[in-house]
């Protein structure tokens, strides 16, 4: 058998969601959308937190974390994925490509991680409330965040490193709207087997033992819950971990969906279009499911936004000429 002559390729071409051009217009004005509210929605966390002392306590510190993640996480992929339709354009360059694949990868394990920090977390507050403040001290939190950080930049490292060692055999198009790891992988003409082995076995490892760490949080909370003998404690304990369980659900029900739905189908056009749910929808959903769940948050946003809006109106309203004041007096 002859040697096959593989060269590197420059270029990707994305294809998103329809090549149809009078859609181009309709998908480019709901992704904004969803961005800016994305965007608008997960600041505005972010400096309520930030601007209320109240909220200055673990769950709020890792909330604010995650609102940080969620607008870092889209930006990764919509802003370019905006440019391509404006201009017309579904090139990616390898570089772009491998860069932006690093990012998601980082972000989405990020997610994950701190998701599994927000539930550990939980579980001290219910089940050793009395031991809280000491557990969950400012030092603690900020090692919890360094871990998932250190974590989450090796885990996108070694699959960067990865992908880099494949080989295409000329431009290729990738049926999806942002580079997938596991599109590269199976477009590439290159061995891929030790790639697709570091990829399921990271993914068990990483995405799934988090996931049983949340679902051990979680038994242990309910069981915690249904101990207690008062029913309005078990209502505030519940509705303390209620907004990060949401999230929970959300973000791996949307996942798995995703991976059953492509599976099923074995269309990577389908995956693409449910994609987005854990993508673009569920980070532009966050920030509603915890301020609407949330007395703290909404009262810390009322008052940011009323403090904010007062200060404007002081700078922007009209000053007396000194000269007119001495004739007033």
């Amino acid at each position: 058998m002859e040697p096959v002559n593989f060269t590197q390729i420059s270029k990707f071409i994305l294809l998103g969601f329809s090549e149809k051009p009078e859609l181009q217009p309709l998908i480019f004005g709901v992704f904004l959308s969803m961005y800016l509210i994305t965007m608008l929605g997960n600041l505005l966390i972010i400096l309520a937190v930030s601007s209320d002392s109240h909220l200055h306590t673990p769950m709020y510190f890792f909330l604010s974390n995650l609102s940080l993640l969620d607008i870092c996480f889209t930006s990764t992929i919509i802003p370019k994925m905006l440019v391509n339709i404006q201009t017309q354009s579904k090139v990616i360059t390898y570089a772009g490509c491998i860069t932006q694949m690093y990012f998601f990868i980082l972000f989405a394990g990020l997610d994950v991680f701190l998701l599994t920090v927000m539930a550990y977390d939980r579980f001290v507050a219910i089940c050793h409330p009395l031991h809280y403040t000491v557990i969950m001290n400012p030092r603690l939190c900020g090692l919890l965040v360094l871990i998932c950080w250190i974590m989450s930049v090796l885990h996108s490292f070694l699959h960067s490193l990865m992908a880099l060692r494949l080989s295409f055999c000329m431009d290729v198009e990738i049926p999806h709207f942002f580079c997938e790891l596991h599109q590269m992988i199976k477009l590439a003409c290159s061995d891929t087997f030790l790639n697709n082995m570091v990829m399921y076995f990271t993914a068990v490892l990483l995405v799934g033992g988090p996931f049983a760490g949340i679902l051990y949080s979680y038994s242990k909370i309910v069981s915690c819950i249904h101990g207690m003998s008062s029913a309005q404690g078990k209502y505030k304990a519940f509705s303390t971990c209620a907004s990060h369980l949401s999230i929970v659900s959300l973000f791996y029900g949307t996942i798995l969906g995703v991976y059953l739905s492509s599976a099923a189908t074995h269309s990577s056009h389908s995956g693409a279009i449910a994609s987005v749910m854990y993508t673009v929808v569920t980070p532009m959903l966050n920030p509603f499911i915890y301020s609407l769940r949330n007395k703290d948050i909404k009262q810390a946003l009322k008052t940011f936004l009323v403090k904010e809006t007062t200060n404007w109106s002081v700078v922007l309203r009209p000053q007396m000429c000194p000269c007119l004041q001495s004739q007033a007096v």
